[in-house]
């Protein structure tokens, strides 16, 4: 029988904070995407857990039942210290795997940046924090030069493709749609700091401290193009980066493929019986 995650709360910095948990194994931190929650991606958790790790995946502030910011931290910093306070308040003591989608990508580059203490890897899935959104011949042009009505034309487009349509919007219209109905201010606040995030200063950082990173990346992604996973690439040097088919969603669209992908990247042996089940 395949392991289910568990939903819990606790508090953090004396605010709730929703948060799922399975498995046992080396602990892997799961951090959710934008206008998303920690349950969008239980299929592919679960079958993560599957392979031999602990899985622990919060909702990040703003979202799914955990407390938004305060608004003098509502910054990828604030983010990123937020994920630590999490982690301290849940128990974590070693380094651990930290695992980023889309915006969560963004606070986990900040949080392994910030707390060098708590991880030991890090795993950037079609990640916010590169620098370039294209190119236009031999010139990048910046992320932040990225109108905000651009991101929201491809996220539409690609919330309504075919395939996302009939796979991924099933997984993604429980959480979101909430997101957007409760959470609007939240939502336009977030995107903003995902489309201006600047982490060449964090990036460079992370190269010469020399944390194990690995770049996963949907190819077909229009809503974070592979310019920017280029750009990410560069900034840190020698990093592995692996392209599986796929857009912006490709781990909601095939959980199975989550789980393995993230399996080889880490090094886990996984269990057999379990996979089978």
């Amino acid at each position: 029988m395949r392991a289910r995650m568990e939903w819990r709360t606790m508090r953090v910095d004396g605010r709730p904070a929703s948060y799922g948990v399975a498995g046992d194994g080396p602990l892997v931190v799961f951090l959710h995407g934008w206008g998303l929650s920690h349950r969008t991606y239980r299929h592919g958790l679960e079958l993560l857990v599957g392979h031999g790790v602990r899985v622990l995946a919060p909702a990040l502030p703003g979202f799914a039942g955990t407390a938004s910011l305060p608004e003098d931290a509502f910054t990828l910093q604030g983010y990123a210290e937020w994920v630590a306070a999490f982690l301290e308040e849940y128990g974590v003591d070693e380094p651990v795997t930290l695992i980023g989608h889309s915006f969560g990508g963004g606070v986990a580059l900040h949080a392994a940046h910030l707390r060098p203490d708590l991880f030991g890897r890090l795993v950037l899935v079609n990640s916010i924090g590169g620098s370039v959104w294209s190119n236009r011949g031999e010139l990048p042009v910046p992320m932040a030069d990225r109108p905000m009505w651009d991101w929201g034309l491809h996220i539409a487009a690609h919330a309504l493709s075919v395939r996302s349509f009939t796979r991924v919007m099933p997984v993604i219209a429980a959480d979101a749609v909430p997101n957007f109905v409760l959470h609007p201010t939240t939502l336009w606040k977030v995107g903003r700091l995902a489309r201006d995030a600047n982490l060449a200063a964090e990036l460079e950082e992370l190269k010469e401290r020399g944390l194990p990173v690995v770049i996963v990346w949907g190819r077909d992604d229009t809503v974070i193009p592979w310019a920017c996973a280029e750009s990410l690439a560069v900034a840190l040097g020698k990093t592995e980066v692996v392209t599986v088919p796929g857009n912006h969603s490709w781990l909601l669209a095939d959980p199975t493929r989550f789980a393995e992908v993230i399996t080889n990247v880490i090094g886990i042996e996984g269990d057999e019986e379990t996979q089978a089940s």
